[in-house]
């Protein structure tokens, strides 16, 4: 037996048990339609997209102005380490482009092609990401190189280590602002990027470091700075890659898992729990699960255990937008794990019943 429905119910009250929730629900399953299912996922969809454009907006104009007082200072100034510090917070910037465009594909309803939407863009918007990421600390390492060869003057330090903190306080509002943001809407691409911004800012205030070794005569102290700041960089780079790829990879916490099946032990007439899969689709997760129940169930009695089952695992699961939910049957006395590992005990896919609007 399958089900696959999408509630609309918010996920933040806390678990129902008891006779008088399981019919309070029951009522309001009534008086609830289910035929505007995928009304729901695109309404879900256009919350977080917008929720995601106004983070990606507002981040473009802060870092944008904070790149803009930093290049009028690396052209006066001549120093390799704010130049860095300045392509990154460029790169930051830009990086807007390809998260935009993935927020608002992801606002496309699913079709008959694309059966399960268009959340995967934001997957996609991260590999970007993370290229844009690794050009950009290959440009800083080629300058700070360069100028380690090609010694030059860094003048007006005071300039200069002025820039260092307005990228810091730049890039630290954005981070926080960022990765509050796609915590909260399930975008694995914005938080990566948030933390991008973040090492940017830590990045900033080691400016200081160069142009106080200037200040003392030590001209190389810029260009070592910079090489610094881009081997900075590339750990970002490698958290940012690591992330992108568990989520390409189908990768959840395996919390989420536990608590998936735990809220399936709870519900009454479930005698066991198989395998439960997760995966991320966009900033949202689908979820399939097998149970064990009796044998001597009807048809319509699994199916409404079933119905039971996925509501428990979208109320308990925090992102959790549709779940399809298998049963096995087992005769008295037999064990559920085994029910579980004999798929020919499953219910004949032609009697099964689907949940539909």
């Amino acid at each position: 037996m399958a089900g696959n429905r999408t509630y609309p119910h918010s996920h933040d009250h806390p678990h129902h048990d008891g006779r008088w929730q399981r019919i309070r629900h029951q009522l309001a399953h009534l008086v609830t339609p289910h035929s505007h299912e995928a009304m729901d996922k695109v309404d879900a969809a256009m919350e977080t997209s917008r929720e995601g454009m106004h983070t990606l907006w507002l981040s473009l104009a802060i870092l944008g102005a904070t790149t803009a007082v930093q290049a009028v200072i690396v052209v006066v100034s001549g120093s390799v380490a704010l130049l860095g510090d300045t392509i990154h917070n460029a790169t930051d910037a830009l990086t807007a482009v390809p998260l935009g465009i993935a927020f608002i594909l992801g606002r496309r309803a699913a079709d008959r092609r694309y059966t399960y939407g268009y959340g995967r863009a934001e997957d996609l918007a991260g590999i970007a990401i993370v290229l844009t990421i690794a050009a950009s600390s290959a440009l800083a390492a080629y300058e700070a190189v360069d100028r380690l060869l090609n010694p030059r003057t860094v003048t007006h330090l005071w300039a200069v280590a002025l820039a260092a903190v307005v990228g810091f306080v730049g890039n630290e509002w954005v981070a926080r602002y960022r990765i509050r943001t796609g915590r909260k809407i399930g975008s694995a691409a914005l938080i990566a990027d948030g933390l991008h911004a973040r090492t940017d800012g830590f990045t900033s205030l080691a400016v200081l470091l160069g142009a106080g070794g200037a200040a003392l005569g030590r001209q190389e102290a810029d260009p070592i700075v910079g090489l610094l700041i881009t081997a900075a960089i590339l750990l970002v780079l490698r958290d940012a890659a690591r992330e992108v790829f568990r989520r390409l990879m189908d990768s959840v916490d395996p919390q989420l898992v536990d608590t998936a099946e735990s809220a399936l032990r709870e519900v009454d007439g479930v005698h066991g729990v198989g395998q439960v899969r997760m995966r991320w689709v966009g900033p949202t997760l689908r979820a399939e699960a097998d149970i064990v129940v009796d044998a001597h169930l009807t048809v319509v009695q699994a199916h409404a255990l079933a119905v039971e089952a996925e509501h428990a695992l979208i109320h308990a699961v925090p992102r959790l937008t549709a779940a399809t939910v298998h049963t096995d049957y087992r005769s008295t006395g037999d064990d559920p794990h085994a029910a579980l590992a004999h798929h020919d005990h499953r219910i004949p896919a032609a009697t099964r019943v689907v949940s539909t609007p």
